[in-house]
């Protein structure tokens, strides 16, 4: 039971381990790249709006990869892109109803599911962020977004690591400890066992004398009443 424990514990010692680089790599790599994660050629990204419900909605984490050919973006993909919504440069995924072909650009036009009209503005080659997967996580948007602070990143990922390290520490210290250990030879073996011997001997013998006086003193007769009355009676005579 206690080695299941401790394997146990081990896996998910390194299953946060492992999740805290990923979330590390994430973090770092969203930094340089303008706010945008890119994990191995995968984007996640948290979705800010209700423009496509019921595809997804606010706050669920979707995945979305990287476009290496925009030739092959079809009607029907979601697609995230750069665009200006009330003057700020801002991510938005929505799916291509069309695509406008002029010489040798094309642009894509896109609106929400959850939308009437298409977006004003379509998106162009260089706007584009990725593809969606058709994977997403609902719900897990917010967690990423505090992960990223550096509050979330210090209380989850740090802290978490550091008493990994600290764990990973202790047992390599304990692995030391009973390397230094001396072996003990077949004549060390025999002399502890001489050694337990004798002492289990003379504990035994303690307790049977223990035994054998309180038997003396429950046989030893007591002084009935009745002559130590014809005691003092005697004493009383002879004075």
């Amino acid at each position: 039971m206690k080695k299941a424990l401790k394997i146990i514990v081990n896996i998910l010692a390194w299953i946060i381990l492992i999740f805290a680089l990923l979330v590390t790599v994430v973090v770092f790599s969203s930094a340089r790249n303008n706010n945008v994660a890119n994990l191995f050629g995968f984007i996640p990204l948290t979705v800010e709006s209700d423009s496509m419900k019921p595809t997804f909605a606010k706050d669920d984490l979707i995945i979305c990869r990287e476009i290496d050919d925009i030739n092959k973006l079809k009607k029907g993909d979601v697609i995230t892109f750069w665009t200006i919504i009330d003057g700020k440069k801002v991510k938005n995924t929505h799916r291509i109803v069309d695509i406008n072909i002029a010489e040798n650009s094309r642009s894509f036009v896109t609106r929400g599911d959850n939308n009437n009209q298409n977006d004003t503005v379509p998106a162009y080659a260089g706007d584009l962020i990725g593809k969606w997967t058709e994977f997403k996580i609902t719900g897990a948007g917010k967690p990423m977004d505090f992960l990223r602070t550096k509050k979330g990143f210090f209380i989850c990922i740090i802290i978490p690591m550091a008493l990994f390290f600290l764990f990973e520490l202790y047992k390599f210290i304990i692995v030391l400890v009973e390397m230094k250990k001396p072996e003990l030879t077949e004549d060390d073996e025999e002399e502890i066992r001489r050694k337990a011997i004798e002492e289990y001997l003379a504990s035994q013998k303690e307790n049977s004398e223990g035994d054998k006086k309180e038997d003396k003193a429950e046989d030893k007769p007591e002084d009935k009443p009745e002559e130590k009355a014809e005691e003092k009676d005697t004493q009383k005579a002879e004075k």
